[in-house]
């Protein structure tokens, strides 16, 4: 049975990254056929805008979408893309796999870890942020709610009994903010009464950044408020070699959008130097929500021993002397012999 999703391939080095993961896609016989839709600079320039609306509809409708990096034009008047596309589709739990590697530069290894981020609230979305006229003061608001709480906390504690994680810790504030980031403490506790089997830890936040870097192996699933989400989840990636390899899904009721959370890096986009295995790992992501954890599987496992055997197709961050298209070549022949 077939699959419809949305594609957006994306700036700079996003339609080479997308051509390798559908490669791969394909290569495993997936099922998907692609709707290309529109958004960032290119639909900028062709239809006055960031995001058309026909994007939004073709999203809506397949309620999937797999999406390529994307560049919000720096300046007043443009809103970031992903945030539009998390509000509009109400995308509220941004889940973030940080996983080992074999040949990254990376300090630690065997690291296996997911932060779960709430996604529509708190402090990260700046909402009612006021410049006073002197401009020396600026203002923003942070609200967080029982229900953008609860449903995050659930997600977490529902993704970890799902895949068998013995432990979810909350990180906090609730220490100083004591009533946006208590308030998410308190229903993370209330949560966590429903999941005897697994084990919940909390955390204040600084002191959770200092044990990342001393000890992540310590983290299992780390679920957390938008604004510390944004940065721990970066912090996770830097344990494991970097954004190259920081996948992310983006998760509401009615729609899901998978990703590569880097940047579009239009410097090196069109010289074949980019490395796809964020993309590709955010393909794996959507595998795993459709059902095919065994072509998931595949792609993350495909990804492992490329890195560690086939040095030579891989791209030259990763210290290569391949291409984006030969870690696409060398991995869909590894993943099509794990299926």
């Amino acid at each position: 049975m077939s699959q419809s999703i949305a594609v957006i391939k994306g700036d700079g080095i996003g339609p080479e990254i997308m051509d390798a993961t559908l490669r791969v896609l394909d290569a495993l016989d997936c099922g998907l056929q692609y709707d290309f839709v529109d958004a960032g600079l290119g639909a900028l320039e062709e239809h006055g805008t960031l995001i058309p609306g026909s994007s939004l509809e073709t999203i809506e409708k397949h309620g999937l979408a797999l999406k390529g990096p994307l560049t919000t034009p720096i300046g007043k008047g443009f809103s970031s893309i992903n945030v539009q596309l998390r509000r509009h589709f109400d995308l509220y739990a941004n889940v973030r796999p940080a996983i080992s590697f074999p040949g990254t530069r990376s300090r630690y290894d065997n690291i296996d870890m997911i932060t779960v981020r709430e996604n529509t609230e708190g402090a990260y979305l700046s909402d009612g942020q006021v410049m006073e006229d002197d401009g020396n003061t600026g203002l923003s608001q942070i609200k967080v709610t029982r229900h953008g709480s609860e449903r995050i906390v659930r997600y977490a504690f529902e993704l970890a009994r799902r895949n068998g994680r013995k432990k979810v810790t909350a990180l906090h504030k609730a220490n100083i903010i004591k009533t946006a980031s208590g308030l998410f403490l308190d229903v993370a506790r209330e949560v966590a009464r429903d999941y005897p089997e697994i084990e919940f830890r909390e955390m204040i936040i600084d002191n959770a950044c200092m044990q990342l870097v001393m000890d992540p192996h310590q983290f299992d699933v780390v679920v957390t408020t938008n604004l510390f989400g944004d940065i721990t989840s970066d912090l996770c990636a830097g344990l494991v070699g970097g954004l190259g390899l920081a996948p992310g899904a983006n998760i509401g009721d009615k729609a899901a959008i998978f990703e590569a959370v880097h940047g579009s890096a239009p410097d090196i986009a069109g010289k074949q130097m980019a490395n796809p295995c964020a993309l590709l790992l955010g393909a794996a992501q959507l595998l795993d929500h459709l059902g095919m954890n065994t072509k998931g599987t595949a792609i993350r496992e495909g990804i492992r021993d490329v890195l560690e055997n086939r040095r030579d197709m891989v791209t030259a961050d990763m210290g290569g002397e391949g291409t984006t298209s030969s870690f696409a070549e060398a991995l869909v022949e590894s993943a099509r012999a794990r299926i």
